[in-house]
């Protein structure tokens, strides 16, 4: 059977793109699978996407960071840095300049755009389906997607594959690899979500684990819109005693930070031995300087966030903080598709999780 594999990777996600190739090449014993493209762009501002090689009747896959705004573009002589809108733009471009030749398309969007403006609470604007929908228009087969804000979103496409797949895997290797004294039991750790809407993810973390769980409930201020959303009142806690435990907060995203660290300060407060936190995506658009403090302070002991979104080399040299790659699952993930393979135990680790934390409590 020929091997009709083929990978492109946008300027965002080019870094991990050559990697994940090379994995791939490694496993098959091909030498190369990535089309390289580009998006150049006019002094106005406008741009083209461009692709250096044919695709027709390849299966494609098109990876983009929707979040990388480490890069730049001229406009008007001066350089603008570019944001989702522009990443997410670019994507549309190159598989426009696909000419609707290959044989399937998959776009591989760790992030999802606009992921957070998922449900309409008022007049305003429902983004995150208006962009699959597009995307459906376009011709993409498939979007794979890491720990959507709401997996719900995937009705928008029903005729679609939408694989929302959960990091637990690696966040569960790379903690009990850091750490060799956790005790993995109902009396002595707990994974906490920091609001209602992160319960599914703590719900499957600490069913696999044999804990039990906590919850935030956020009270906001719906009066008042401060940065796109509705300011936080106070963050109340359901859950049982945290005295002497050790504490798990997990989450799909830090932002800015200033919600987590609240969620932090309160479980000290109630005794908890130590604090992670688990959190697929680490923006940190406000810097920082919160997290440093909250650090100093003792409110939290380390940090997991992954390398699906770009990571400022600030970060990296945290002393709190600990990468989780994922370069060798989006491989897998490609791998499996391509071969038309069952995704349940890559989007659902549960059995792999079980028997990591079998062997961990054999050591």
């Amino acid at each position: 059977m020929k091997d009709n594999l083929a990978i492109i990777a946008l300027e965002s996600f080019q870094e991990q793109g050559i990697k994940i190739n090379s994995t791939l090449c490694k496993w098959r014993e091909s030498e190369n699978y990535l089309i390289p493209c580009k998006c150049p762009r006019f002094s106005s501002g406008e741009a083209k996407g461009m692709i250096s090689e044919s695709v027709r009747d390849k299966d494609l896959y098109i990876m983009v960071d929707v979040c990388n705004n480490s890069l730049r573009y001229k406009m008007d002589g001066e350089m603008n840095r570019m944001s989702p809108d522009d990443h997410y733009q670019d994507l549309k471009r190159i598989i426009v300049a696909c000419n609707g030749n290959a044989a399937r398309i998959t776009v591989v969007m760790p992030f999802m755009y606009e992921g957070r403006q998922h449900r309409k609470v008022t007049r305003e604007s429902l983004d995150c389906a208006i962009m699959l929908k597009e995307l459906e228009f376009l011709g993409v087969n498939r979007v794979v997607t890491f720990d959507a804000h709401d997996p719900r979103i995937a009705n928008v496409v029903p005729l679609i594959g939408l694989e929302n797949v959960s990091p637990a895997l690696q966040f569960t290797q790379g903690f009990l690899t850091e750490y060799e004294d956790i005790q993995i039991d109902k009396d002595h750790l707990m994974f906490i979500a920091p609001d209602e809407g992160a319960t599914e993810r703590v719900v499957f973390l600490a069913s696999v684990y044999g804990v039990n769980i906590g919850m935030f409930y956020k009270r906001r201020d719906y009066s008042n819109i401060v940065d796109g959303t509705n300011p936080i009142i106070a963050h109340d806690f359901c859950g049982g005693d945290l005295n002497g435990m050790d504490a798990i907060v997990v989450d799909d995203m830090i932002a800015s930070g200033g919600s987590i660290i609240d969620v932090c300060k309160q479980i000290k407060s109630r005794g908890a031995r130590r604090v992670f936190i688990f959190s697929t995506f680490g923006l940190f658009s406000s810097g920082f300087e919160k997290l440093d403090k909250a650090y100093e302070e003792g409110l939290f002991d380390r940090i997991f966030t992954t390398n699906l979104v770009y990571q400022k080399k600030e970060l990296l040299e945290k002393e709190y903080y600990c990468s989780i790659n994922m370069n060798r699952y989006i491989a897998a993930i490609i791998d499996n598709l391509n071969k038309n393979e069952s995704m349940q135990a890559l989007v659902k680790p549960e059995k792999r999780i079980k028997e990591m934390i079998a062997s961990y409590l054999k050591q």
